[in-house]
Parts: C-alpha cells; sequence; structure tokens
C-alpha cells in the first residue's frame, strides 16, 4: 500500500476489496445489486460497489442496465417505469426487489463502504446525478460516486465538492464507444477532462493495464481500482498497478 496525501484521505476506498455488485451468486439465490448480495459483502468485510439507473419519476434505482430484461421478468427501459413500478417487479432468481439508493444507504448504515457507479446514456441529462448527489451527500457513512462520463463527474465536481468523486474507465477502445463525438472519445482516452471532471480516483479495467494516463495518474498520488478481477491470480496481477480491487465470482484475501 502507498501511503501518499491523497491515499491516506481516501484509506477508507482502499481498505478492503470492492464486492461487484455485491456479493452476488444466483445458485445460491444471491442476485446481483441486492438486499441480500449486499448482506453476505458485509458480513464477510467487503466493501461494495453498485449501479444507479434513473426511474420515471427521477429516482435513483439500484440497477445495472438500462433496460431490466436480463434480471427480471419484465421488458422495457428502467427510464420507462416509476420507482413505484420498478419495486414491484419480480427478479428472475430469487425473491429480491429493486432497491431505491436511500434504501441501501439506509441498510448499510455506514457499516462499509460503498462505491457507486451512475449510469450515462451519454445526453447531458444530469437528472440521476443530481438525485444521487443529494442522497448520498446526507449520508454519514464512507460512500463515493464514479462514472464513465466525466460530464457527469464534472457536475458532482461543481455541484457536491464535498462528494468524493471517480471515473470508471478503460482505453476507451471497444465499439461501443463509437456512439460518442470523437472530441469525447479522445477526451476520455487521453484524461484531457480531468481539469474540469477533477476526480478523487479513477476505476480501471484491469485486463488493459498497464496504461501511460493511469500509471501517471496514480504517480500524482492519486488511488487506483481495478475492475472485474475473477480469480487470485489476476488480483496478485492487478496489484501490481492499484490500490485496491472490484472483484466477482471468487473471494479474495481482506487485506
Amino acid at each position: 500500500m502507498r501511503f501518499t496525501p491523497q491515499i491516506r484521505a481516501l484509506e477508507w476506498l482502499v481498505a478492503n476489496p470492492i464486492a461487484h455488485r455485491g456479493l452476488h451468486d444466483e445458485a445460491m439465490g444471491l442476485v446481483e445489486n441486492c438486499e441480500s448480495s449486499f448482506a453476505v459483502a458485509m458480513r464477510q468485510g467487503f466493501s461494495i460497489e453498485t449501479d444507479v439507473e434513473l426511474s420515471k419519476d427521477g429516482e435513483a434505482m439500484i440497477f445495472h442496465d438500462d433496460n431490466v430484461d436480463r434480471v427480471l421478468d419484465a421488458k422495457g427501459a428502467v427510464k420507462s417505469f416509476t420507482s413505484a413500478e420498478l419495486k414491484k417487479m419480480s427478479y428472475r432468481q430469487g425473491r429480491e426487489r429493486i432497491q431505491t439508493l436511500a434504501e441501501l444507504l439506509e441498510q448499510i448504515k455506514g457499516k462499509t463502504t460503498l462505491v457507486v457507479e451512475i449510469k450515462s446514456l451519454w445526453d447531458d441529462d444530469f437528472t440521476l446525478t443530481d438525485r444521487t448527489l443529494k442522497v448520498v451527500s446526507s449520508y454519514n457513512g464512507p460512500v463515493c460516486v464514479m462514472s464513465f462520463d466525466p460530464t457527469l463527474i464534472a457536475r458532482a465536481a461543481a455541484t457536491y465538492p464535498d462528494v468524493v468523486r471517480g471515473i470508471t474507465a478503460d482505453r476507451v477502445i471497444d465499439p461501443y464507444y463509437n456512439i460518442l463525438p470523437i472530441e469525447k472519445r479522445l477526451s476520455m482516452q487521453n484524461y484531457w477532462h480531468i481539469p474540469f471532471s477533477r476526480p478523487h480516483f479513477v476505476s480501471f479495467d484491469f485486463s488493459q493495464l498497464p496504461f501511460q494516463p493511469i500509471t501517471q495518474f496514480r504517480a500524482a498520488g492519486h488511488p487506483i481500482l481495478t475492475w472485474t478481477i475473477h480469480s487470485d491470480e489476476q488480483a496478485a496481477m492487478a496489484r501490481r498497478y492499484c490500490d485496491q480491487i472490484t472483484f466477482e465470482n471468487f473471494i479474495p484475501a481482506v487485506r
């Protein structure tokens, strides 16, 4: 563990491995991003990563995909349903229900670190970002927000500067990014957005490390998280370039 001033200030963020969408295991009835998977992660001493999507009525919902089709017995965009409608939907496995971000914070009660990824539709709509920031700003436990979209993190820096914020990132080479203007892709790839997004940390795809901009950001003293680690072997490789791992489908040592 490095001990730069930035790392010391965010020691709670890098203290323990981070369970990706909770400690989920569908074979055991533990569904991703649900109350039971978060509870198991806390009991085992892990931090938690989760995602928020926007409901039709402007609520921050604990959910990963833009659409409900993959994990729920329903179809359609998350944003086409109200929070009440989403909470009534059933998962394909297990008996869980979707939580709001506020409900998840009430469940955790400061017992572990929570890393909240704000999902983006790349449309410069700040509704979800603003709601997420409002909810976490009044929370007393260790929490931070992050997003692939630097525009959203710049919004966080400008409106809630005391909320710890980060950039979720990779090398921006996947064809998925072709939906974005070339200027934005280049800014994300080269970290030209840093002066206005002002992230405290970066969470980077471990399979694409080392990467010079991340090496430089870390050398400047900022913590680096990596995602998503699936084995002890990957964890050992990732720790050469990061300060903490985000893991899934195996149980790392708490360190």
